[in-house]
């Protein structure tokens, strides 16, 4: 059992971005200067940069995409007996904030090309106690919107994306962040871009929401309030220029508490270094497309394995690269990523159905709802180790090695049978 990623050739690198001395200039330059490390420049710079970089009206920082996406489902109001429809592949947070709320969460299948939502799928589960559709662009390859949001729209429902694989991807003219209601990205350690190994962001265009999002992220609930003078005892507002924490003490009355609020804001340094990754997120990007390139023109001319299909109106960020099993091919998919594994290629195969998950089967769900994503996962789907950093002499090894586990695959079919 391999303990640690030097053991392997091609390590599964839990560093999707890189760094360099841009980063470190401005880390030093936030570290040494007077200025606050919370809620300053570089948290407004980065949101308003971000905004402009995908073509969103609002973009708030936040700790994690996790967090953004509980975030979300608070903006939209889900109530008790509320339905909501979300695909299994993908990482559990996307919503696992679900868990404990009183609505009735429907997995839908997915598209066995894009590993998105299977649009018909979603249109099946769909009833007048429909809410919310999450979705995932996995691995960066984006969702069908245009009927997604049109079957949304004609059922008054609303679309929330977890974006944490796409920053950069396209549909026709429109970035992830702006072809959803609401949508979140993640900055962890492995992600396209990321803040310090955590950080998140939530982008949408309502007014009312942005207001919301500033108040629970900032410690402020979110409450009604009426105005009425108050007094406490022979203690009334003074006018002090010293600052008191007194907010409204003295002005409102609070009727209604809908969010405690929280402290979910990005720091300072984390944002400082997230501008330096965005300038540098094209960059990245167009180094996984041409790994991904590579490893598309060596494989389909293998047989026994199908490529992902991508029409010219997607733009796909490649956080993930996914290629498939054929199933009449003969190849053991475990035989096959075991036999990679065992060459010093680090597999990690993204992502255990959800619906398959011991907390979700206490919700109900059960094996056989999503046979398109069960048989994707268990029988197909290879996820090789693709990021910036690989060189060529690994790519070069990658390939090598998965024809040389065709043939081994292809030899104990044969023992086997004999």
């Amino acid at each position: 059992m391999r303990l640690c990623m030097n053991d392997f050739y091609v390590p599964y690198l839990l560093k999707g971005s890189r760094y360099g001395q841009e980063e470190m200039d401005v880390l030093q330059e936030i570290l040494f200067n007077n200025q606050t490390l919370s809620c300053g420049d570089q948290r407004d710079l980065f949101e308003s940069e971000f905004a402009k970089s995908v073509g969103a009206k609002y973009a708030f920082s936040l700790t994690s995409c996790t967090t953004a996406l509980e975030f979300a489902t608070y903006l939209i109001g889900l109530e008790k007996s509320d339905e909501v429809i979300a695909t299994p592949f993908t990482y559990q947070a996307s919503v696992q904030h679900l868990l404990t709320m009183p609505v009735n969460v429907k997995f839908c299948d997915i598209d066995p090309n894009s590993l998105g939502t299977d649009i018909s799928s979603v249109e099946r589960l769909i009833t007048e106690k429909t809410k919310c559709i999450y979705i995932t662009h996995y691995g960066g390859y984006m969702n069908e919107m245009k009927p997604l949001m049109e079957l949304a729209r004609k059922w008054g429902i609303y679309v929330v994306e977890d974006c944490a694989h796409a920053l950069g991807g396209k549909y026709y003219e429109s970035f992830a962040g702006t072809t959803a209601d609401i949508s979140c990205f993640s900055f962890h350690s492995s992600k396209n871009i990321s803040t310090l190994g955590e950080g998140g962001m939530i982008t949408f265009k309502d007014d009312k929401w942005a207001k919301i999002v500033c108040n629970i992220r900032g410690n402020e609930p979110d409450c009604i309030f009426e105005q009425k003078e108050i007094q406490f005892g022979k203690y009334k507002k003074e006018n002090m220029q010293v600052f008191t924490h007194e907010k409204n003490a003295f002005i409102e009355d609070c009727k209604t508490i809908f969010h405690c609020g929280t402290n979910s804001t990005l720091n300072e340094a984390a944002c400082a270094v997230g501008r330096c990754q965005l300038k540098k997120l094209d960059n990245f990007n167009s180094k996984r497309t041409e790994i991904a390139e590579y490893f598309n023109r060596e494989i389909v001319n293998m047989p026994e394995f199908r490529l992902q299909k991508v029409p010219d109106y997607i733009g796909h960020t490649y956080h993930l690269y996914s290629f498939f099993v054929n199933q009449n091919s003969g190849i053991n998919r475990n035989d096959f990523v075991s036999y990679l594994y065992d060459q010093e290629i680090e597999i990690v195969l993204r992502y255990f159905p959800l619906h398959l998950l011991p907390e979700w089967r206490h919700r109900g769900t059960k094996y056989g709802q999503c046979p398109t994503a069960e048989r994707i996962w268990f029988e197909e789907l290879v996820n090789l180790p693709c990021y910036p950093g690989i060189t060529e002499d690994q790519l070069d090894y990658m390939i090598d090695k998965i024809k040389n586990g065709v043939l081994k695959c292809q030899e104990k079919i044969k023992v086997y049978y004999s």
